[in-house]
């Protein structure tokens, strides 16, 4: 479905002929013609900072103990930090081949459109352009905001309109570095994710040190039966999945990887075992250092693990968390901005949305559709509440992405497959995905009603914006709005 055919005498040709982008004031015009398209940039080292430095944000340094809290042990709450890992990597297997035989970018939107169609890949689309992904990220900034103030203010608190304008700032700068330069995006990506696994390894090293000096006594009974919580380990393994979630992330960036055949499965593989390894370890070394009833009070397990060892070191604490939550920033809004500028391509978004800037071949107007939406939400919205009532709906759109990858099995049985999984893989992993999002439903009722009926709204928003054929005004016009093609200086990506 095609909402707008730009006219032939739009778009760049292979017979010479002029644009007229370049042409009418443009600062490239007489520049050298060359291929207007998204280059692949993305290489292994770069496809592993993409989805290690997305994966790891502030909450392995600040609040690990949604696990403890609902398994009732240290042992049973490592079994659920390595189990809730290899069902992380059951999907990102599924994915992996999902993402060698559909060789685009989008990631859930894009599989979900290959196997249901385009209806229900609008859904998905819908839901995470007016709520998931701004909701999200103004989340992940303001904890950027409040942890890179946070030194400054010490010991007192950070005032709200301070968090919320180094908020600002740090969303600012990350939408323009991605929208200035793919190369500089995935460099400071790869520094950044260095930058994670460096502050991981500060806690890892001293806690397995102390723990082989036989410092063991927190690990006494780790598996005492009449602490075990056997009602509170779904709620456990709930933590668990959303600690892990962004292994997806590169498969919203194919067409940009180098070799997507073999650096798409490596690049996931890698990641998810240095992820794992991770917080495994540095869970073990927080409960060398500390009593399960000190990590349960703790409001930042992390500073509270640094004081306890490093004494004046937990002051630059804050700082290591707010860089990670920066890398989390950059790494979503790297892959979320590709799945716009697919879907636009697709026809379901409008046409700019697919365009190129002419010089520095990134998806300028992809990248910045988030910002205006996120800021409105920073200032004016219920966020927590927002990713309450959204937040099962994706487990919902990946457990059917990867049911579409068992049911292509069947209906698409000669597709070119280069890394194909066992079937169980997808089959217990779309289950683990049901279960989660059943799990929401008997919880909390309420929310995931809410969120369920916000996400209903992406029905009559198809057949309005698709599916009729005489369109509102306003979106006729913004679809082939050629004045701010030229402000943005993008053309439509040569095919």
């Amino acid at each position: 479905v095609m909402l707008h055919q730009p006219p032939p005498d739009s778009t760049p040709s292979n017979s010479g002929e002029k644009d007229p982008l370049k042409s009418n004031g443009d600062p490239s015009a007489g520049a050298p013609e060359e291929k207007v398209e998204l280059r692949k940039k993305v290489t292994l080292l770069r496809g592993i900072s993409i989805i290690t430095g997305t994966i790891i944000g502030a909450g392995i340094f600040i609040s690990p103990k949604g696990i403890l809290k609902n398994s009732g042990s240290v042992g049973m709450s490592l079994v659920v930090w390595i189990a809730c890992g290899i069902l992380s990597l059951f999907g990102a297997l599924s994915y992996a081949e999902l993402g060698t035989s559909i060789k685009k970018s989008g990631g859930h939107y894009t599989y979900i459109l290959e196997a249901f169609g385009p209806q229900v890949a609008f859904m998905r689309m819908w839901v995470d352009m007016i709520a998931i992904r701004p909701a999200g990220l103004a989340v992940i900034a303001l904890a950027f905001g409040r942890y890179i103030l946070e030194p400054i203010f010490m010991p007192c608190g950070v005032p709200e309109i301070a968090i919320k304008l180094a908020t600002t700032i740090g969303l600012t700068a990350v939408m323009y570095l991605n929208s200035m330069s793919v190369s500089w995006t995935a460099r400071i990506q790869i520094f950044l994710t260095f930058s994670k696994l460096l502050t991981i390894a500060i806690i890892i090293v001293p806690g397995v040190y102390l723990l082989f000096k036989g410092e063991t006594k927190n690990f006494e009974n780790a598996f005492e039966v009449n602490t075990i919580h056997l009602s509170g380990l779904p709620l456990a393994f709930y933590s668990g999945m959303f600690a892990y979630a962004g292994w997806f992330y590169l498969n919203f960036v194919t067409e940009e990887v180098e070799n997507p055949e073999r650096t798409v499965p490596l690049a996931i593989c890698i990641s998810m075992v240095i992820v794992m390894i991770c917080y495994t370890m540095t869970n073990v070394a927080y409960y060398t250092v500390m009593s399960a009833e000190e990590l349960l009070a703790s409001d930042a397990v992390a500073v509270t693990f640094a004081e306890k060892l490093m004494g004046n070191f937990s002051v630059a604490v804050p700082v290591f968390v707010a860089l990670s939550c920066f890398g989390s920033m950059n790494g979503c809004l790297f892959a979320i901005s590709r799945m716009f500028f697919v879907a636009s391509r697709e026809g379901q978004l409008p046409e700019v949305l697919s365009m190129i800037h002419i010089r520095r071949h990134t998806p300028l107007p992809a990248v910045i559709v988030l910002y205006p939406i996120t800021l409105l939400i920073l200032f004016l919205g219920d966020i927590y509440s927002l990713l309450n009532f959204m937040s099962f709906l994706r487990w919902l759109f990946i457990g059917v992405a990867v049911i579409g990858l068992i049911y292509m099995r069947y209906t698409r049985p000669d597709m070119p497959r280069p890394f194909k999984v066992p079937i169980f893989i997808p089959a217990v992993f779309s289950l683990t995905c049901f279960f989660m999002v059943f799990l929401s439903l008997y919880s909390d009722p309420i929310n995931t009603g809410i969120g369920f009926a916000i996400s209903l709204t992406g029905i009559p928003a198809y057949y309005i914006f698709i599916h009729c054929e005489r369109k509102p005004k306003w979106f006729q016009k913004l679809s082939g709005q050629r004045s701010l093609q030229i402000i943005l200086e993008v053309v439509p990506a040569d095919q």
